[in-house]
């Protein structure tokens, strides 16, 4: 505790292709990069979920020399973390519902006799659902309790996925097991038939949904590729969760280090604003820079190119020099940079170079992320490891030098609404939102609630544009953020307003990369992770 705290290094990135432009591998790269010039580099980095990595995005390990190995463990169950919440979420299931079922079968008196009181719970007011680490539509919607009284309670349910799960919020924000085990106590599951809240606690399972989270609260050491300790803890995903490796990752690694870099998920738009508002608030600690990954490919995208699908081969306006799609796509990456800006922190545009990037592309980037304020390098780490990095690590460094005035887009006390609106407006570029009746009733009756204040505010919306529209590219103008629901997790204590039509669980393509893993039945080893 008394060790000198590192600088604190996020990493994030403009609005991503469906294929993703490389965090990871440039948070890699990064600390490898640190290493070439002898600084003592630490990493965090969340657990790959079974979804992307067998559908269509692949781990999130990083990629060519700038990766976090062993890649077969880290993609593929590590030390069981996600098993640890997937079983500690889905017990708090098995707990209402077989209540339900007890409460509907027994009378007060035979219920008096398992020491159980009636709660009456609401089947029309179920909040949880049930989990899985895999993307499986077919489960988004589903009726359980089809059999007869002994076999549950027939009602409407579903399920969602690990990552987006309240006890994987809670693996990322607690700070210690006495602070986990307080959260988990706080998770709302339903409300029963008066309107009064249901929680974990009230089912007397808060402490065995502990007992399966008490080793994973500890991080998992992993390194790079060129040796600098990773450590990989906690794995929400950042459109529909708070998108951030653990409070307690971090905690660690700035105490170890000179240099301490983090990620957040996706675009500086939700994965940056939930570092910056939601996770700095928690931990107390102030970042010294923040990285804004940045691709030609996804700038020609937001230029106007042709919309990058995965499966399907890139097309001729990615692969030949066009500085004009490029410089139009450009005003997606000045919109990041303008967010980073207004944290107070110094950002650094890394361009993660392709092979079909052409020099006079790299250096528009270049030049365009200098005229608005960031420092920029184009980075070969990929390629190079380290050593294609050092450019990268010379700006990062340089940045942390400078003077840092962060401060967050908004006040603990700022009601509800204004902390959507602001969000909207000055991260997405909103002109306005807009609520459904229902979700209008909800923040209204949050701001009339003094528990309720003192939650954090974690925005739900496409990771695919910077509005809620995932077909909308570039900058767009002219447009207001439809909230359309308004959820609230008291264990991870977040509220959390939805933008548009968004799944908690995830669907699976139709070329998934599981077509293409397999196991070489000789040597035991698995092929076709990337």
């Amino acid at each position: 505790a008394d060790a000198p705290t590192a600088k604190y290094i996020d990493v994030t990135a403009i609005t991503p292709t469906p294929l993703g432009e490389g965090k990871t591998t440039t948070t890699m790269g990064l600390l490898e990069g640190l290493g070439k010039l002898d600084k003592r580099a630490v990493g965090a980095i969340r657990q790959p979920s079974s979804g992307p990595t067998f559908n269509i995005k692949g781990s999130a390990a990083g990629g060519g020399l700038a990766q976090c190995i062993p890649l077969t463990p880290l993609s593929i169950r590590l030390t069981g973390d996600i098993d640890h919440i997937t079983n500690a979420h889905n017990l708090a299931m098995v707990a209402l519902t077989s209540r339900m079922q007890h409460e509907r079968n027994y009378d007060d008196a035979r219920l008096a006799k398992s020491n159980l009181t009636r709660i009456d719970i609401d089947p029309k007011r179920i909040h949880f659902k049930w989990a899985m680490d895999f993307c499986a539509q077919a489960l988004r919607n589903i009726r359980i309790g089809r059999g007869g009284k002994m076999d549950g309670f027939d009602m409407d349910s579903g399920f969602q996925i690990a990552a987006s799960s309240e006890v994987m919020a809670i693996l990322s924000v607690a700070k210690d097991l006495k602070d986990m085990r307080q959260r988990i106590a706080k998770i709302v599951l339903a409300y029963d038939k008066k309107g009064n809240e249901v929680t974990t606690a009230d089912l007397e399972v808060d402490g065995a949904m502990t007992a399966w989270m008490a080793e994973a609260i500890h991080p998992t050491l992993l390194q790079t590729i060129e040796g600098q300790p990773v450590f990989v803890h906690a794995g929400p995903f950042a459109n529909i969760a708070i998108g951030q490796s653990s409070v307690i990752a971090d905690m660690i690694g700035t105490k170890l280090g000179e240099y301490h870099v983090t990620e957040s998920g996706f675009g500086a738009d939700i994965g940056f604003e939930k570092f910056w508002n939601l996770k700095c608030r928690i931990s107390g600690l102030k970042p010294d820079a923040v990285v804004i990954v940045a691709t030609i490919r996804a700038l020609k995208m937001h230029g106007g190119g042709p919309v990058v699908k995965p499966g399907i081969p890139l097309s001729e306006e990615y692969t030949t020099e066009n500085l004009e799609l490029l410089e139009k796509g450009c005003e997606n990456l000045i919109a990041h940079i303008e967010t980073v800006k207004k944290s107070g922190v110094q950002p650094v545009v890394c361009v993660n170079h392709f092979q079909t990037d052409k020099p006079a592309e790299t250096e528009l980037v270049r030049k365009i992320a200098e005229q608005n304020g960031a420092l920029a390098a184009v980075s070969q780490h990929w390629l190079k490891g380290g050593e294609g990095a050092i450019e990268l690590a010379e700006m990062v460094i340089a940045a942390c030098n400078r003077k840092n005035n962060f401060e967050f887009l908004y006040d603990s006390d700022t009601p509800l609404g204004t902390r959507i609106e602001r969000i909207a407006r000055e991260v997405y570029g909103a002109s306005g939102v807009t609520y459904t009746d229902e979700a209008r009733a909800k923040v209204r009756d949050l701001e009339a609630d003094p528990a309720a204040k003192e939650l954090g505010t974690c925005m739900v919306k496409t990771h695919l544009s910077l509005s809620h529209d995932p077909d909308l590219k570039g900058r767009p103008t002219g447009w207001e953020l439809p909230i359309s629901d308004v959820l609230v997790y008291k264990g991870a204590g977040f509220i959390v307003p939805v933008a548009g039509d968004i799944k908690l669980m995830p669907g699976t393509a139709s070329n998934p990369a599981f077509r293409r893993i397999d196991v070489d039945v000789d040597t035991g080893k698995v092929q076709g992770l990337f």
